[in-house]
């Protein structure tokens, strides 16, 4: 019984903090780096190709559970500010393809998942913890940088700051 409550208590914290630090930067950052990536329909994905658009740039891998929990939300962004925001989720998981492919088509996932080669997260990070999403100006400047999971509201005021 007691362990079972200790796995229960310990699933509560890892989905409240996020897999990792929780710490939201809000500093500078200076200018996002460009990448290109394949995503997971093979489409070449480049950060340059979304000038005038604020960018959401999240790290995730299919087996973190507040990673799970926000890609509802960001569902819900890409609907809301379709055209003035790109959505694009990097994973980070070391996933096969097919696996990334099967947990975006059974989410319904509506936004860009490309799948890093080590370059992007390592531009970005390191990511030592995950989720993390930068939120990018419409100039590639870095605005803001969350570390753990957040709520769709936190991600909105971020993004209605930019526009």
């Amino acid at each position: 019984m007691q362990k079972v409550a200790f796995l229960v208590i310990l699933s509560v914290i890892i989905a409240a903090v996020g897999c990792g630090n929780t710490e939201t930067e809000r500093s500078a950052f200076g200018r996002a780096p460009d990448f290109e990536l394949q995503d997971i329909n093979g489409n070449t994905v480049r950060l340059s190709d979304y000038s005038g658009k604020v960018i959401l740039l999240n790290f995730f891998a299919t087996w973190c559970p507040p990673c799970r929990v926000e890609m509802p939300d960001f569902n819900e962004i890409a609907d809301n500010y379709k055209g003035r925001v790109k959505i694009i989720a990097v994973n980070v998981g070391r996933e096969s393809l097919s696996k990334v492919q099967r947990f975006a088509a059974s989410n319904n996932l509506k936004f860009t998942i490309a799948m890093d080669n080590g370059s992007v997260s390592n531009s970005y990070g390191p990511i030592r913890a995950i989720p993390v999403t930068v939120l990018i100006d419409r100039n590639f400047n870095i605005a803001k940088k969350y570390i753990g999971m957040r709520t769709k509201d936190i991600f909105t005021e971020g993004i209605k700051e930019l526009l």
